[in-house]
């Protein structure tokens, strides 16, 4: 289980984006959070259910103690014990420690990642699979250090019973179980401790790692994916049903610029960066989409008929997929509650997360979910029905000749730069904008209101404006992710232009890249030739520097 994304995942016009990191999502589906209380509850930041039943559970409190409840299969609860618990008990050894990421195994055993770059391990041990060089069973957690001195990892995933862990310098190492190749070594002998992958990896930039229940795949930072382990359904994607003992590319997504990749039990779904999605492995229950239950060896698009896609979400343990597009909405296929569904199916959940907690068998999280929110949240909810209501608002902006209602006291409270609006504190009743667009001032300050924008990408570009004016630096950021997430090849150039414009420098490097991805067609469009020639010579010399015209 592992969820690889960056932030290069991109809904695209009319996206609803709130402003904090992860939609409060109700736990409460799972019932092993139902024996929590609600002031429990409320302390939860992130959390993972997971086991061969769904009956183990590890949660993260606001102040980073880490709790852990259930059966307690094979110790992985790391309580010191092989003892099952129906009340949640404090893991006080990753005490303070922030986690960035956790995965599963089926023994099952768990890797955990922290903000510091350490790696701990516990749970189920008879393939080496903790990488500690032992087949022992780890009661409690351990920290892996084997081959990775002065490495900081950033992500770790989890086959069945083999382990693999990202680090922040983009290389990737594997560990455990190797029947099938799994560990990516070149022989089939099970490796004890962590063991850099290399092969055709040499020199790439890993930024993601996935598992299937003997496979591995990772993503590289150009967009290619690598694959290697076992391969009898077609789940490495590489055109045929042979095991490969080492990475090995998947040709079929050539000429795609890959940005999210998840592996079911034996099958994988990868995201492009413009919202198209590829399945490819194992069908038997439908869960490549494709309206038949046959194995693709190779990748295949689907959901070609819907919106752009911007999530992509499946589970080792698992055969259900799941997805969701830029309006939000949240599609379910494969095994669902026991029925095979071999197309996509509408579902009234608002995120993916909730398919695998009411459909999937067994039904654990595909992802550590995060129940981070920002502090601004019960301020924006409290005042958000009286946003534009004429009935109390002693303040009008118009704009385009309509009208907007606001209020004083709000404006006073929540703008930053509060020194220059002196018309906060005059007798004015309507004030007059000729500067920016009816919609763009009208999501400015439904933000103040709301902490949450809903433009899409070209107007969000007139309000990164507007927030970059009025000091309003969490503003400047959500259109960032706007115009990231709505990003395609006909508006990548203008987007570049206006984040250089506004010195938005995580925005245009971002812009660049993608420019550089589909270089031949943005090249084509309008934009790119409208620029002035400065800009344009810069863009030139700095693809130059990058490789673009290599071929």
């Amino acid at each position: 289980m592992c969820f690889i994304a960056t932030s290069r995942s991109k809904p695209g016009p009319g996206f609803h984006l709130q402003s904090f990191a992860v939609a409060m999502v109700d736990v409460s589906k799972w019932p092993l959070f139902a024996l929590l209380s609600a002031e429990e509850l409320a302390m939860l930041r992130q959390a993972c259910v997971f086991g061969t039943s769904a009956n183990e559970a590890i949660y993260i409190t606001h102040g980073n103690e880490v709790f852990v409840i259930g059966v307690n299969c094979s110790g992985c609860l790391g309580t010191g014990d092989s003892l099952s618990t129906i009340v949640p008990k404090k893991l006080d050894f990753l005490r303070g420690k922030k986690v960035i990421s956790l995965s599963y195994g089926s023994g099952p055993h768990v890797l955990l990642a922290t903000e510091d770059g350490q790696m701990f391990a516990w749970g189920h041990n008879g393939y080496s699979q903790l990488g500690n060089g032992s087949t022992n069973q780890g009661l409690c957690p351990v920290l892996v250090t084997a081959n990775l001195q002065n490495k900081k990892v950033k992500e770790v995933a989890c086959g069945s019973h083999h382990s693999m862990a990202l680090t922040q310098d983009g290389e990737v190492f594997a560990w455990g179980y190797n029947n099938c190749g799994q560990i990516g070594s070149g022989s089939t002998a099970n490796q004890p401790y962590p063991r850099k992958v290399t092969g055709c990896l040499q020199g790439k930039n890993a930024v993601g790692i996935t598992c299937g229940q003997t496979s591995s795949m990772t993503l590289v930072d150009n967009g290619e994916v690598y694959g290697w382990g076992y391969n009898g359904n077609g789940q490495l994607g590489v055109g045929n049903n042979g095991n490969q003992l080492t990475p090995c590319r998947l040709t079929g997504l050539q000429g795609m610029c890959i940005q999210q990749i998840v592996s079911g039990y034996s099958h994988c779904l990868a995201l492009t960066d413009e919202g198209l999605l590829y399945a490819w492995g194992a069908n038997t229950y439908g869960q490549l989409g494709t309206g038949n239950k046959t194995n693709q060896l190779s990748p295949v698009q689907i959901m070609s008929d819907k919106e752009r896609i911007v999530e992509v979400a499946a589970c080792h343990s698992t055969h259900t997929s799941a997805a969701k597009t830029q309006s939000g909405q949240v599609y379910m296929w494969g095994q669902c509650r026991g029925q095979s569904i071999v197309l996509p199916l509408l579902t009234h959940f608002t995120n993916t997360d909730d398919v695998f907690a009411c459909f999937a068998t067994p039904s654990v999280m595909w992802r550590l979910m995060s129940m981070e929110h920002d502090d601004f949240l019960t301020v924006a909810e409290a005042l958000r029905k009286e946003f534009d209501s004429p009935e109390t608002a002693d303040l009008k902006f118009s704009v385009d000749g309509k009208c907007i209602h606001v209020h004083k006291a709000v404006l006073k409270i929540r703008l930053v730069c509060v020194h220059e609006y002196v018309w906060t504190e005059d007798q004015q009743e309507v004030i007059e904008i000729g500067q920016f667009s009816y919609p763009v001032y009208r999501s400015f300050l439904q933000f103040l209101y709301t902490d949450t924008v809903d433009l899409p990408p070209e107007d969000a570009i007139g309000l990164l404006d507007l927030a970059t004016s009025y000091c309003e630096n969490r503003l400047k950021r959500l259109c960032q992710q706007i115009i990231k997430r709505g990003i395609t090849v006909e508006n990548a150039f203008t987007l570049l232009s206006a984040a250089i414009r506004y010195d938005a420098e995580d925005l245009e490097e971002f812009c660049f890249r993608f420019c550089v991805n589909h270089l031949t067609q943005v090249t084509q469009t309008g934009a790119f030739w409208q620029v002035d020639g400065a800009m344009l010579k810069e863009f030139i010399s700095r693809a130059s520097r990058c490789g673009a015209f290599k071929n």
